[in-house]
């Protein structure tokens, strides 16, 4: 893992389905409260409507990764990727993006954290931390020990923390170790705030 590639402290994910807005306009309001990288994540759409969505969030010019779907990442002109344990192999999505592409990868405990490490990513995601609403099936939550454990397992690699982040929780899973902290509900669950609950955020990590 080598990368000039800088995780911000407030890593911003979309939802659909929990904002009730498209992935462009989540994209806008999230970057009105400061947000300088957003994940684009859809697990339900048609591929068709997720590429009209992520060429019209493209558009709003913040750097974007596109949650899954290297094909859809390529097409657009996205900023780079995320991928999961069971997505494409970094390898094969580094081959397709180029050398300049971020890639992340998610990863749940510390063994798979370790692998991590020997793969051609620039970012490390570990979760849950916290019991979490918006995945289906979610792995065993780790904490904020195992978060360190991670930390401590991964040496200076970057890494983001996901899973049930809060407000309330977010200093202190950076405490714990993390770089940035990955937030959906925290951010999304209010639209008319998503704005100023990602301005708030931010601030409270300065």
């Amino acid at each position: 893992m080598q990368s000039s590639f800088r995780l911000p402290r407030v890593y911003p994910l979309t939802d659909v389905q929990l904002s009730g807005l498209s992935h462009a306009e989540q994209v806008r309001l999230l970057s009105l409260g400061g947000a300088t990288l957003v994940q684009l994540r859809e697990k339900q759409m048609a591929g068709l409507q997720f590429y009209e969505q992520a060429r019209a969030a493209v558009a709003a010019g913040v750097p974007l990764i596109i949650n899954d779907r290297v094909d859809i990442a390529l097409a657009v002109g996205a900023h780079g990727v995320h991928l999961g344990q069971d997505d494409m192999p970094p390898e094969a999505a580094r081959r397709l993006l180029g050398d300049k592409a971020v890639i992340g990868y998610s990863t749940h405990n510390v063994e798979q954290a370790k692998k991590a490490l020997t793969l051609p990513i620039d970012y490390i995601a570990i979760g849950p931390i916290f019991s979490t609403s918006s995945k289906t099936n979610p792995s065993p939550t780790l904490g904020l020990e195992g978060l360190r454990a991670v930390r401590e397992a991964v040496g200076n690699a970057q890494l983001v923390a996901i899973g049930g982040i809060s407000h309330s929780t977010a200093h202190a899973v950076i405490e714990a170790g993390a770089d940035s902290v990955a937030v959906i509900s925290a951010l999304l669950t209010d639209p008319a705030q998503i704005s100023h609950a990602t301005q708030s955020l931010i601030t409270s990590l300065v």
